[in-house]
């Protein structure tokens, strides 16, 4: 679609839906040095950290609203409506598990075992490193729509596309290493505790899977 006809039909949805996403991403990057704070058991740290992540979602959230309400109704889009949409939602709910993440670990005063803290950082890393690399990916989504999803841009996002699907394998594999880790210990722990640990372990992950389903969608927008 040419830039006349954006023009004639207001601006292009998607630097909303980038700064979105970028929103998103520095929220769920929070969580590393919340994960670090926790690990040390750093009280200060760990309150400052969940306010940060609480705000940067609350500050998304918003983002997401105005652009609900602002995302024209008419036939003049450079992508489907339904699919920029489904977009947002995909990307929201990162932030909102980021927040779920950090809240229920403070409002319980989780400890992550010894034993299995450093990995579990590197855990929280990787699936972080999946939304950043799928920041990175919407990024090039101007650049879509101004080739008209052809050309060697194409290219270029299915590659970026292809490394995040590594990332997210990665976290599958980093998961199955923590979930041995924990079940060595887990019958000297409280079963609650235990419990929990095993939710956070499960959520960390969804966060790479969620960073996944943005790079899915992208990829079906290629494809049309």
């Amino acid at each position: 679609m040419s830039n006349y006809v954006f023009r004639m039909f207001g601006s292009s949805p998607v630097r909303p839906i980038q700064e979105h996403m970028g929103r998103v991403h520095a929220c769920a990057a929070e969580l590393i040095g919340f994960f670090e704070a926790v690990i040390a058991q750093d009280q200060a740290r760990i309150k400052a950290a969940q306010a940060s992540v609480a705000t940067l979602e609350h500050e998304a959230d918003k983002l997401k609203k105005s652009l609900r309400l602002s995302l024209p109704k008419g036939l003049f889009l450079p992508v489907s409506r339904r699919d920029l949409l489904d977009m947002l939602t995909m990307q929201d709910n990162i932030a909102n598990k980021s927040k779920d993440i950090a809240g229920l670990m403070l409002g319980r005063q989780m400890v992550l075992p010894e034993n299995m803290a450093p990995l579990f950082l590197t855990y929280v890393r990787r699936s972080v490193d999946a939304i950043a690399q799928a920041d990175t990916a919407i990024n090039e989504l101007d650049e879509l729509v101004e080739t008209g999803f052809r050309g060697k841009e194409v290219k270029v996002v299915e590659k970026m596309i292809k490394t995040l699907n590594q990332i997210e394998s990665d976290t599958d594999e980093i998961q199955i290493q923590i979930r041995a880790e924990l079940f060595k210990i887990e019958k000297d722990m409280p079963p609650i505790d235990v419990m929990f640990i095993y939710r956070i372990i499960e959520w960390v992950g969804e966060l790479a899977d969620l960073a996944q389903r943005v790079g899915s969608r992208l990829q079906l927008m290629l494809a049309k």
